[in-house]
Formats: structure tokens, C-alpha cells, sequence
């Protein structure tokens, strides 16, 4: 089996979502077509890929179809987010729900999860890859969303209580990614479990700092709604910092329910973006230090480093 190189990975992977998406029949194709046009930056299917780098910087071919199956998984996500947040815009894009409305969207939702457990399916050595358990990555993906959706409006909500939200609904999927990588590297179980780490502290770090976007980002730059996360009930790190910290807040919160502006003043006030940054810094720190155990060259080392820097908002080349 010849080995492909991360730009013919990369490629590949683009095209085996294409094909998912525009090849399915015709009932559903304008509806998954819409969604082709706007590809985000697939920072999951990237994360497989460079994961999935020998020391050569060579990538089983088996890795296309583990990248692009967790992509699919990550859309299909999407998609019933934009449903359960009334969302009109995704990626710059009109949502599905909004185009086409809820129930189509729902559906179109759940058949992408089929296609990506069929994509999974397709890997021709899968049994060598038993470890690779996705459809758990999709139940923990769930679990997460509806432990958000009963903790909505929650203004008791703990920083503890709201890692394990985001742990499911956003970290268990990169988490997947390294791991799949790993294990498609032909890694031995010792150093995937360090990818897993990794993995993990970056998905909580890509969630962290969407919640800082939510407040210092425009509609233009974060490309979806912002400003919007306490208007569709979601209780996001820099607010619970808000309201441990200031006890008139949370009262009037309480009994008489606040507007965004009260928010904004708040978090300011108890400093909220700066505690959720230095959170982000810890899990840097903790990923930083499985990324310097890793059993990989410098420059392997650095790619994946970069994943982790790039949940961070830093602008980096992946």
C-alpha cells in the first residue's frame, strides 16, 4: 500500500466529501449540495491527516476516509446546531434550516451521519482499527449538546459542570480526530494515548475561544451569529465568571432577567474574556506538555503544535 503525502491527503479528503455530499440521491442532493458550496477549515480532517504523518511525513491512505467521515460528523453537528439555535447564517452561508426549514434540515442532519459511518466503513483494513470508535464519539457529541440544552438558562451553572458540557459537545470530536490519526499511523497504544490528550485539550480550547468570539467578534469576522449565545439559553465560561464573581448580577439576573448590554457590562466588569484566556493558557500549557513527550520528529511535532494554536485563534499555517 503506497503512502500518500499530506497535500495529496488533503486533496483526497476534499474530494471524498464532495462526492458525499453532490453524489447522494436525488431526493436529498440539493439539500447536501448546499452545503458543499461552503467548506469550513476542516481544522478535524487536518488534525487526522497530521496526526497520521510517519517520520517521513507519509500518510496511510486508510486516514482519507477516517478524516473525512469525522468531517461529515462535525457538518452534521452543525447542521442540527443551526436548527436548535434558530441560526440563519453558517460560514458565511444561509444555514439549511433557514434555506430549506427545520424538518428538512433535521433529516438532512441525521443522513449525514449515516454517510459518515458508511465513510468509516469504507476504510478496507477497518478491523486492524477496532479502536477507532466513532459511533461513541457521536454519542458523546450528543450527550454533550443535550446536557447543554438542560443546563440552558442555568445561571448556576459551574465551571465545572461547564467543562463536562463542552467536553462532550466539542472536545469529544477532536479528540476522534487525533486518535483516528494516531491509530491510522500505525502509533502504539502508549503514544496515542498522549494524541488523545492532545486531542482533547484542544477541543476544549477551540470552545473556550468561540465563547471569547462571541463577544469580541462581529458577524463579519466570526462568519455566524455573535453576541447571541445567552439569547438561545447557552451559559458560556466568560458569563459564569461574571456571575460567581458579582452577586448583584446574578440576583438581578435572577429576578428580573438581563439584556445583553448588562452581559457585556458584567463581563467586562468581572473580567470574564480575561479568566476564559487564562483557562485556554492552562490547557495549552497541559497539551504543550504531551506535544514535547510525543515520539516524532521536530517537524511533525510542530504541525501538531499548530492544531493546538490555531484552536487558540492564532493564525497559523496548518
Amino acid at each position: 500500500m503506497e503512502k500518500l503525502t499530506y497535500e495529496e491527503s488533503y486533496e483526497l479528503v476534499k474530494e471524498e466529501i464532495r462526492k458525499a455530499l453532490t453524489s447522494s440521491p436525488r431526493i436529498i442532493n440539493e439539500y447536501l449540495t448546499h452545503l458543499s458550496v461552503s467548506q469550513g477549515k476542516m481544522i478535524r480532517a487536518v488534525s487526522v491527516l497530521i496526526c497520521a504523518q510517519d517520520s517521513e511525513g507519509k500518510i496511510n491512505p486508510d486516514a482519507v476516509y477516517g478524516a473525512a467521515a469525522i468531517e461529515i460528523i462535525h457538518l452534521a453537528s452543525l447542521v442540527h446546531d443551526d436548527v436548535i439555535d434558530n441560526a440563519d447564517l453558517r460560514r458565511g452561508k444561509e444555514t439549511l434550516q433557514k434555506k430549506y426549514g427545520k424538518r428538512t434540515a433535521v433529516i438532512c442532519g441525521d443522513y449525514l451521519l449515516s454517510l459518515a459511518l458508511k465513510m468509516a466503513a469504507a476504510i478496507p483494513n477497518r478491523k486492524e482499527y477496532a479502536d477507532i470508535d466513532l459511533p461513541d464519539y457521536i454519542s458523546r457529541l450528543c450527550l454533550g449538546e443535550l446536557l447543554q440544552h438542560i443546563n440552558n438558562k442555568n445561571l448556576n451553572l459551574t465551571v465545572f459542570e461547564y467543562i463536562k458540557i463542552i467536553s462532550g459537545k466539542t472536545a469529544a470530536l477532536f479528540e476522534a480526530s487525533f486518535l483516528t490519526g494516531a491509530i491510522l499511523g500505525g502509533y502504539s497504544p502508549a503514544e496515542v494515548k498522549k494524541y488523545r490528550k492532545i486531542g482533547n485539550y484542544a477541543g476544549l480550547i477551540f470552545q473556550l475561544q468561540d465563547d471569547c468570539l462571541d463577544f469580541d467578534k462581529t458577524i463579519e469576522q466570526a462568519k455566524k451569529p455573535v453576541q447571541s449565545d445567552y439569547e438561545q439559553g447557552v451559559i458560556t465560561l466568560p458569563l459564569i465568571h461574571a456571575l460567581e464573581r458579582l452577586p448583584d448580577f446574578k440576583k438581578k439576573a435572577i429576578d428580573d432577567g438581563i439584556a445583553r448590554a448588562d452581559i457585556n457590562q458584567a463581563v467586562e466588569k468581572a473580567g470574564g474574556l480575561d479568566y476564559t484566556k487564562q483557562v485556554i493558557g492552562r490547557y495549552y500549557k497541559k497539551a504543550e506538555r504531551y506535544i514535547n513527550k510525543l515520539d516524532v520528529t521536530e517537524e511533525k511535532r510542530d504541525r501538531v503544535a499548530a492544531i493546538v494554536k490555531k484552536a487558540t485563534g492564532m493564525k497559523v499555517e496548518l
